[in-house]
């Protein structure tokens, strides 16, 4: 990469930071309990290597095969590494060991699974559980009136520790803005909170992306994840 794509992707993370401490503060929150997750999808080690040491606090990957290839060539190197994408159950025991936190957990099933390859690793391995807030055919992720059921059971299992929530609203239309959803995943992680469930601790609450990640801090979230934002329109 030229030292003028790196100069930029500085700046973006420094413009994100500044937007993410103003919405915070906003929140009545400290800029510091917020993490700025950066999605690193189609973008090469060199360009997440400069991500990282422009300060971003997590790095984010949607696929397995692309973790994997740029995990080898030190990519992530001096992050903590999140996965933040669909996950199918075949490739749990490539993340195990390498990710600290599994953000996509869209099922029991999927659960079961990540449960069985961390036992075998002898680790305990954090997650959050996928919600889909918008109960949208084509998305992957557990019915918000299911969710007390199924956290319940995902519990259970002695190599997974449940954090927090994730979700991906839908795409805002005229008639309903993503604050509707945001607040509806807030209040969900305000009463599984306030119910102490065993092995489940909520001290994350991961939405908004780089559209919308100020109004998802306004309604609560303590993740966001930004692509775009940081690195520029993908190069597919």
């Amino acid at each position: 990469m030229t030292s003028e794509e790196r100069r930029e992707i500085e700046n973006n993370v420094a413009q994100a930071r500044e937007k993410i401490a103003a919405a915070a503060v906003r929140a009545g929150k400290r800029p510091e309990d917020i993490l700025l997750v950066a999605a690193t999808k189609m973008n090469d080690a060199e360009r997440v290597q400069a991500a990282v040491q422009a300060g971003i606090d997590v790095c984010g990957e949607n696929r397995v095969q692309e973790l994997l290839g740029k995990y080898e060539e030190h990519a992530y190197d001096g992050c903590p590494l999140h996965f933040i994408g669909t996950l199918q159950s075949n490739k749990v025991k490539y993340l195990i060991g390498k990710v600290s936190m599994i953000e996509s957990v869209s099922s029991v099933k999927l659960a079961k699974v990540i449960d069985k390859e961390a036992r075998k690793a002898g680790i305990v391995q954090d997650i959050l559980l996928e919600v889909n807030i918008g109960r949208e055919e084509a998305k992957l992720g557990i019915d918000p009136d299911e969710l007390p059921e199924t956290l319940c059971k995902i519990a259970e299992m002695e190599n997974l520790r449940i954090r927090g929530l994730m979700a991906i609203p839908p795409k805002p239309d005229i008639n309903r803005e993503n604050t509707y959803y945001f607040d509806r995943m807030y209040q969900l992680f305000i009463d599984i909170s306030a119910k102490k469930y065993d092995n489940v601790s909520m001290d994350y609450l991961s939405m908004g992306m780089s559209a919308d990640y100020e109004a998802a801090i306004s309604c609560g979230a303590n993740i966001v994840r930004l692509g775009t934002t940081l690195f520029g329109a993908r190069r597919y």
